[in-house]
């Protein structure tokens, strides 16, 4: 097989004479070094045959110690060159060969014996017996020093470990996007903590790989081995080099995009911070609307961001690159439309300005003060302190009902209000009085606008009144409530009013009105009461009619 080799790329690790650099060619080697590359074939002998012959001849003098190479020699024939050691041939050039070096047969020759005869010496010396006893010796002092390093690094690292442990909370804190806590600091801690302990897992693993190139390094017959090991770590240096270099205008765009989003949100913080605060104020922005929208512009810049920086990602534009997107394209479509809706729903009441937090509102069934909204799902806390979430899709088309919007505007307060039903033959004047009198003694009724009483209804059998009572503590409609009722309940009593819906089951002529007494004239009398019915009934049961003494004392 034909091969071609230069110096900068020799799967050897080896420096390629520069007379041979750059020719195809199979190159002919000792030990672990390229001598030089046979190009051309001479005859049926291939390039590779001739090679192989070559490098068996030289390695079995290069392994004879006795065998002295001072005679190597040029032996100048009509068409070709040989290259001799005593009555052996070790190489045959031709013109060709020299043609393919650009060099004459004779100088060919000449550098080549050279190259042989530096190549065996060097190859005998580190075959010696001096050499191997300090290829061992280097070992041992390579091996010593691999065990103080482990010792040394051992006792350290757990010290690393504590002092990483100790600025939980102080040098490492939790990562926060604005007030939403991501990571505490105990996980960033541990996250840190880990990702230490993998470098230290790596420095350790790297320095074990150094030293078993260096140990390999000391002694001839492994020393290729080593070559490869750290040729292998030079390349993976070099290639990722080159990958960063060519990545190096991306990551520039990259770092642009980050610098210029980063002192954007910056700069804008502040303004809503103002906002917020009052201090800054713009016509129709209620400074409630300034932590929101912050929230909606931080987002936009970040997604506008992420927009422009998709393109310069490592490995954009691959097909395994674009099958993912499109893979997370289609679950986040499919899987997004109710989260969209809330999201948009969310955004909608936050403008609409339809609750505020700590308001106590009513969403369907759930009474209770709002403790958390966000663009997904509203929480309320009710009476009772249970927590209900709420997705916004439903709170935003739930008729929503808000007591506290007007709790802390002089010109308007919540009414609270309650029914009694009272019997016709109670003055009304008397019962408004009253009913009011009770709403003035409960604690956190506003005394102005005063409290007032509405006839909603006369029903058959009694008049419906219904109290209305001025608060500015929507907060305590339970226990206003409860006390208010407390004290019509006392107030009646007093009163000598029974708080009753009376029903009326009566026996009577029609004569007798159950107006109150103060709308009859003086003169008023009622009407007599007609026995004859009743006599009637006398007969029915008795089988005769009562005597005058009775229905006198009917009549009575």
């Amino acid at each position: 097989m034909t091969v071609s080799y230069s110096q900068e790329e020799n799967p050897t690790g080896n420096q390629i004479p520069e007379a041979v650099s750059k020719i195809d060619g199979t190159p002919v080697i000792l030990g672990d070094k390229t001598l030089f590359i046979i190009k051309k074939n001479v005859g049926s002998f291939s390039p590779q045959e001739r090679s192989q012959a070559v490098t068996n001849r030289i390695e079995t003098i290069a392994n004879d110690p006795s065998i002295r190479i001072n005679g190597l020699k040029v032996l100048d024939e009509q068409d070709t060159t040989n290259i001799v050691l005593g009555e052996k041939l070790i190489f045959t050039l031709t013109d060709n060969d020299a043609k393919a070096a650009g060099k004459s047969r004779q100088e060919l020759a000449q550098e080549y014996v050279q190259i042989i005869d530096d190549s065996i010496s060097k190859y005998r010396e580190e075959r010696s017996l001096n050499n191997i006893l300090k290829g061992f010796l280097y070992s041992f002092l390579s091996t010593l020093g691999l065990f103080i390093f482990l010792k040394i690094f051992n006792h350290i690292f757990p010290k690393i470990i504590t002092r990483v442990q100790n600025w939980r909370g102080i040098r490492i804190p939790a990562i926060r996007i604005q007030d939403i806590e991501l990571l505490p600091a105990s996980r960033v801690s541990n996250i840190v903590t880990r990702v230490v302990k993998l470098l230290r897992l790596i420095l350790i693993l790297g320095v074990i790989y150094v030293y078993v190139s260096l140990v390999l390094s000391f002694f001839p017959w492994t020393r290729q081995l080593s070559s490869r090991l750290i040729s292998y770590f030079l390349v993976t240096i070099y290639q990722g080099w080159l990958a960063f270099a060519a990545y190096f205008p991306n990551l520039f765009a990259l770092g642009l995009i980050f610098f210029v989003t980063y002192y954007v949100l910056k700069i804008i913080r502040p303004i809503f911070t103002e906002l917020r605060n009052g201090n800054i104020s713009f016509p129709g922005f209620y400074p409630d609307w300034a932590e929101p929208t912050y929230k909606l512009v931080f987002f936009l810049i970040i997604a506008l961001a992420f927009v422009l920086a998709f393109p310069y990602l490592p490995g954009f534009g691959s097909p395994a690159f674009q099958g993912i997107s499109v893979f997370l394209g289609i679950l986040f479509s499919l899987g997004s439309t109710a989260v969209v809706a809330n999201v948009v729903a969310g955004t909608i009441l936050i403008y609409t300005r339809a609750f505020q937090i700590g308001d106590r509102i009513k969403i369907g069934d759930a009474i209770g003060d709002i403790v958390e909204k966000t663009l997904l799902v509203t929480r309320i806390r009710t009476i009772k302190n249970v927590i209900i979430t709420i997705p916004n899709g439903t709170v935003l088309t739930s008729q929503i009902i808000n007591y506290s919007a007007l709790a802390q505007d002089p010109n308007y307060h919540l009414i609270l209000h309650t029914t009694v039903t009272l019997g016709y033959d109670l003055p009304w004047r008397k019962v408004h009085q009253v009913l009011i009198d009770a709403a003035l003694a409960t604690k956190d009724i506003l005394a102005e606008p005063v409290p007032f009483v509405l006839q909603t209804s006369l029903d058959d059998f009694y008049v419906s009144y219904e109290l209305n009572a001025y608060t500015n503590k929507p907060m305590l409609m339970a226990v206003i409530y409860s006390q208010l009722h407390q004290n019509l309940q006392d107030k009646c009593n007093e009163a000598g009013i029974e708080i009753l819906s009376p029903h009326y089951s009566a026996i009577r002529d029609g004569n007798q009105i159950t107006i109150p007494e103060n709308y009859l004239s003086q003169d008023y009398q009622a009407p007599g009461f007609r026995l004859s019915p009743l006599d009637n009934l006398f007969k029915q049961f008795n089988g005769n009619t009562p005597e005058s003494g009775e229905s006198s004392q009917l009549n009575k």
